[in-house]
């Protein structure tokens, strides 16, 4: 008798978990790394985002000096503890122009440059590709991309060196002879009077997570450690590091207008560029693709992906510190979110792209971050959104702070490069204005 009575008990168990996650799978349909997905609005929940500019004393911020001197950096200070991880200082760079030419039938002169980014130049290195427009009688404005392929596959030209890339293996391997399928159109920036850059971000700290054996953190690690410290840098910090060390190099061309860099990236690299121009103002531009979570989505609305799913150690944790795990169960208990990020890039020009069926990335997260980073762009008399009604796609709002989605999924399509340099016009030629700190 106990023996039915222990098979009833598994059996009612066994039905009260299955329609547990039947009900789940109704209002969650999929599921990454186990972990279920929103994307129904009603299911997003309240939540209250911290006030960027309330400092921690509880104090108002008032005015731009205040902010410039107080809140930015405790804003900045947590990301680094939370989210990011803190980069240790640059060493001094080294680089070598080991090519320069003519591209383009003539349109541009293309420089590649070799950037070293620590005393050994042997292993931590990366190429920089450079284009300008041949007929530039002054420093240009330039389009600086971090790519997710090597050079020779982000541009079709075949004056680029191929150099090597790393698999997941960690091998290194040529780059295959093969041209792109669809690169960037540096054309189209020439004739604008742009510059274009690219660096492949693999080359500053391999994707994977036993990348840090090969890349720029795996060098810094303090000896006896396998691992950074919980609030040390992940991938996504390395990278925008790296970028960092770019800019360092760039300042040094005289052909480049170092005031007006417009730093550009897709969906992880689009959470690389809003940290790179988080921490490193001499970027007078940042345009972020479908950046969502880590990036420009807000975490507590609990759509599309989540702290949990990037988090998780099937996924993306080593992009990220360590400490980013413990808001994973309720992203509401984090000090800090998205809209404090975009912040941080006051009062430059900040550009958000996406697509409006990129559910994953968050579309509508990315616009309410926009939004609630407004008051900050306000303080320095800038504009921000201007506005509670998402555009339609298709539909650009490009103030001081810009949003744009284009009818489509993740990532960038060729006619959203025109929205970019559209972009660039009106704040590095038309408006003129920059600010450092």
């Amino acid at each position: 008798m106990s023996n039915i009575f222990t098979k009833l008990k598994y059996l009612l168990f066994f039905l009260l978990l299955t329609h547990s996650y039947l009900s789940c799978s109704q209002n969650f349909p999929d599921l990454v790394a186990g972990i279920p997905v929103n994307y129904d609005e009603s299911l997003v929940g309240e939540y209250e985002l911290p006030d960027p500019l309330i400092l921690k004393n509880g104090q108002r911020v008032t005015d731009t000096t205040i902010w410039i001197k107080q809140r930015r950096p405790e804003i900045l200070e947590m990301f680094q503890k939370y989210q990011f991880g803190k980069a240790p200082c640059r060493e001094e760079l080294s680089f070598r122009i080991f090519e320069e030419g003519s591209a383009f039938d003539g349109k541009a002169i293309r420089r590649q440059v070799t950037l070293y980014f620590t005393k050994d130049t042997t292993a931590h290195k990366a190429d920089l590709l450079i284009y300008l427009p041949s007929n530039s009688k002054k420093p240009v404005p330039l389009f600086f991309n971090i790519s997710f392929l090597p050079n020779a596959l982000t541009i079709n030209d075949p004056g680029i060196r191929r150099g090597m890339m790393r698999n997941k293996e960690g091998k290194l391997i040529s780059v295959p002879d093969t041209p792109p399928k669809n690169g960037l159109n540096v054309e189209k920036f020439l004739s604008e009077g742009f510059g274009v850059a690219t660096i492949y971000y693999q080359d500053i700290e391999p994707d994977f997570a036993e990348g840090i054996r090969y890349g720029v953190r795996g060098y810094f690690l303090k000896p006896g450690s396998t691992y950074p410290a919980p609030g040390e840098w992940g991938a996504i910090a390395a990278w925008a590091w790296g970028l960092s060390c770019a800019m360092d190099y760039l300042e040094t061309d005289r052909d480049i207008d170092t005031r007006k860099v417009a730093l550009f990236g897709i969906s992880r690299l689009g959470k690389t560029v809003l940290w790179a121009g988080a921490r490193d103002s001499r970027f007078g531009m940042v345009i972020a693709s479908c950046s969502g979570e880590g990036g420009a989505a807000l975490s507590m609305r609990n759509y599309g992906e989540t702290i949990a799913h990037i988090m998780a150690p099937s996924r993306y944790f080593y992009q990220f510190c360590s400490n980013r795990a413990q808001f994973a169960d309720d992203p509401r208990t984090s000090p800090i979110d998205a809209h404090m990020l975009i912040s941080l890039i006051a009062p430059r020009p900040l550009l958000l792209q996406t697509g409006d069926s990129d559910g994953w990335s968050d579309p509508k997260g990315e616009f309410l971050a926009a939004i609630a980073a407004e008051p900050v762009y306000r303080l320095f008399g800038k504009r921000g959104l201007e506005t509670k009604v998402m555009p339609d796609p298709g539909e650009a709002i490009l103030h001081d702070v810009g949003y744009y989605m284009h009818a489509g999924g993740h990532g960038t399509l060729p006619s959203d490069y025109d929205i970019f340099i559209k972009f660039m016009k009106k704040h590095f030629i038309e408006d003129g204005s920059q600010f450092t700190y």
